[in-house]
């Protein structure tokens, strides 16, 4: 779709005090976690292993790309104009031994090297072929052929550092002659979902509510670029969510600990006060959007992290779109995710002084905003492509920050 992409702005410098009283605006909280976060250092992993992690320094060609002149069809390699002497045939990996003189040609294979003295390839279907002899059309000079170097030169720069190692960048390692890449580890997460009243499976009975975030969670830990540790399920008694908290469980990398529900001001909802008796430096505390408003993110060590997300699934999913997602990548070395300015059609009721966030689902005109995302409720989430970020001055049918998958 014809949408420019805002490219996110460059963060500001890291601040070690608690931030100001009030609720954080959205787009503010996003960027300070995503500041606050120092990326972890870079290790050499095989290709194979890459995948998934970032790259720690900038990708470059070690050789020319392609390595030498290349057919690009199937056909004869010919040289000077035809009709054209048959001498042989080159097959990829089987390349004819020689140099072709003006009037001569030889079979070739799409991808096989073409020989010296050859000036362009003749079509298969072009050709014609009597007695030994192959007639065709003039070719212009190069003509359905790559050439040395085409893509990049030896040394020319192929991807930057920050670059999130998927299938098309393994392959261009592959092609660039890289065996191995230095990449930066995906963070490392243990998820606490809180609660006495879920049931993790069945149908659950009165008074009690089936777990969704246990599921969901690990599921948007790897779309955001991290791993899930460990994923426990925490009474609400006093004390024990202190004890998961408190205890170190990852060491290796920079360790993130979420927390589900725990967040508000209930008589069971005791994260803040727990945070508060360890000395974390709180980086957002509430922010200013609807749902998810009591989500928060606090630097309870050096390099160890929690995120408070509300129990509510779609609140749930909303702060960590907020707050873990900005964290990851900024732990990981990747830029903050881009917000995509989209007309959003739909109707939803803005919340003054709020961002209100709503599921959407791409249309010809822009997108759509979907039903159902209420704070409990995930049937617009499950359905829709992305999520929108609706000021309080959002009118329908007008552009809209659009906030896209693994962002």
């Amino acid at each position: 779709m014809p949408y420019a992409i805002t490219r996110a702005e460059p963060a500001p410098p890291r601040s070690d005090t608690r931030p100001s009283g009030g609720a954080v605006p959205w787009d503010e909280a996003r960027r300070r976690a995503h500041s606050a976060a120092v990326a972890a250092p870079g290790r050499r992993v095989p290709l194979a292993a890459a995948l998934g992690h970032t790259l720690a320094e900038d990708l470059r060609a070690l050789g020319p790309l392609p390595a030498f002149d290349t057919a690009a069809m199937d056909g004869f390699a010919v040289a000077g104009r035809g009709p054209w002497a048959l001498r042989g045939s080159a097959r990829a990996g089987a390349p004819w031994p020689g140099r072709l003189g003006p009037g001569q040609c030889v079979e070739i294979s799409t991808g096989a090297h073409v020989p010296l003295g050859a000036s362009a390839v003749l079509p298969l279907e072009a050709a014609s072929v009597t007695a030994g002899r192959v007639s065709g059309p003039v070719l212009t000079d190069g003509r359905h052929i790559r050439r040395t170097g085409e893509d990049a030169e030896a040394g020319d720069h192929l991807a930057p550092a920050g670059t999130r190692v998927g299938p098309a960048l393994a392959g261009l390692a592959a092609t660039g002659g890289h065996d191995t890449l230095l990449v930066r580890p995906r963070p490392r997460v243990t998820v606490l979902v809180t609660g006495d009243e879920l049931d993790r499976t069945g149908v659950p009975g009165a008074g009690r509510v089936r777990d969704a975030l246990g599921p969901l969670l690990p599921a948007l830990i790897t779309e955001l670029g991290a791993e899930t540790a460990s994923l426990a399920h925490v009474s609400d008694r006093p004390g024990r969510l202190a004890q998961e908290v408190r205890t170190p469980h990852l060491t290796d990398t920079a360790a993130i600990t979420v927390v589900t529900g725990s967040t508000s001001v209930g008589p069971t909802d005791r994260l803040r006060r727990l945070l508060a008796d360890h000395g974390a430096r709180m980086v957002v505390d509430t922010v200013a959007c609807r749902p998810g408003h009591p989500m928060l993110l606090a630097e309870l060590s050096p390099a160890r992290w929690v995120v408070g997300l509300p129990g509510n699934p779609y609140a749930a999913l909303v702060a960590a779109r907020t707050l873990l997602g900005p964290l990851v990548a900024g732990l990981s070395g990747r830029r903050l995710g881009p917000l995509v300015p989209m007309p959003v059609h739909g109707q939803v009721k803005p919340t003054p002084g709020h961002t209100r966030l709503v599921p959407v689902a791409w249309a010809e005109d822009g997108c759509r905003i979907i039903g159902g995302h209420r704070a409990a409720f995930l049937r617009g989430a499950a359905r829709g492509d992305a999520l929108a970020a609706i000021g309080p001055e959002w009118t329908d049918g007008a552009p809209a920050p659009v906030m896209l998958p693994g962002a």
